[in-house]
């Protein structure tokens, strides 16, 4: 890529355009893009609009990513960016096929139904505002009505992971272990599978913690970010998960998404 032309990536969607967004922004961070932006389109229901979209894509060189469920907006971008001479993916169609193919059956043809308010997505809903109020260990009967207790020490990722794991429709809660403080009644009486364990090497939380202390503009040095804190910190975290029997990650290095895609494993 020249470092000095900008490039963009129109996306499409005759719904919200998430799915697309995602494939799209994946593909991104496998290459040295910096200079490619991103323009979501969304709720598309005319051709009309399909054709300014394509010939507004080609005078700027980029390329579509499409997800059109209506067969004929999804035939019309076709002959629109052959037209053209723009590049259109399909992100959604060789999908619908191998469906219809493999399983001899018919698709909805309706935009949006990823976000449709059915049962799953109230579950979400009910997941997220449970994770939201009993984040940080503000309320220790929610303990036991969780499917799944995060613990560990401060800035391991516990309250990401909660949230990014309450929109799967998995309610969490989290619970920090500090020294000083006694363990909860009620995390001994979950099952070691219910819980998960989030540790960190120590090098790694020592500049999370320093980088901390300089957003929330605590002097250097505070106790909290010293090495020999950390590490009695860890020890401790440490024996209290192996007392407990629960699965351990060490969270280092691992985006959240790695982190939730492990735990999501642990609870099939």
């Amino acid at each position: 890529m020249r470092d000095d032309q900008p490039y963009e990536i129109t996306i499409c969607s005759d719904s919200v355009g998430e799915t697309a967004e995602a494939v799209v922004k994946a593909t991104i961070r496998q290459f040295d893009a910096h200079q490619v932006t991103t323009k979501r389109i969304g709720h598309i229901k005319s051709e009309d609009e399909i054709r300014a979209i394509v010939e507004d894509a080609a005078k700027r060189g980029g390329f579509i990513a499409y997800t059109l469920v209506q067969p004929e907006l999804r035939e019309m971008m076709k002959e629109e960016a052959l037209r053209f001479g723009v590049r259109a993916v399909d992100i959604m169609g060789p999908m619908m096929e191998a469906f219809i193919d493999t399983f001899n059956d018919a698709p909805k043809r309706k935009p949006g139904l990823l976000h449709q308010m059915d049962e799953d997505y109230f579950r979400r809903v009910e997941a997220i505002e449970f994770a939201v109020k009993c984040d940080d260990g503000r309320d220790m009967s929610a303990l036991l009505k969780a499917s799944l207790v995060l613990i560990g020490v401060s800035r391991t990722s516990k309250t990401p992971l909660s949230i990014f794991l309450a929109h799967k429709g998995i309610k969490v809660t989290n619970l920090p272990l500090v020294p000083e403080a006694k363990l909860p009644k009620e995390l001994s009486l979950l099952p070691g599978n219910r819980i998960v364990g989030l540790t960190m090497d120590a090098e790694k939380l020592y500049k999370i913690r320093t980088e901390r202390l300089k957003a929330v503009g605590l002097p250097f040095g505070a106790k909290y970010a010293t090495m020999e804190r950390i590490t009695e910190e860890l020890d401790y975290a440490h024996r209290v998960m192996k007392q407990i029997g629960c699965h351990i990650i060490n969270v280092t290095d691992k985006a959240i998404e790695e982190t939730a895609g492990i735990i999501m494993g642990y609870l099939k």
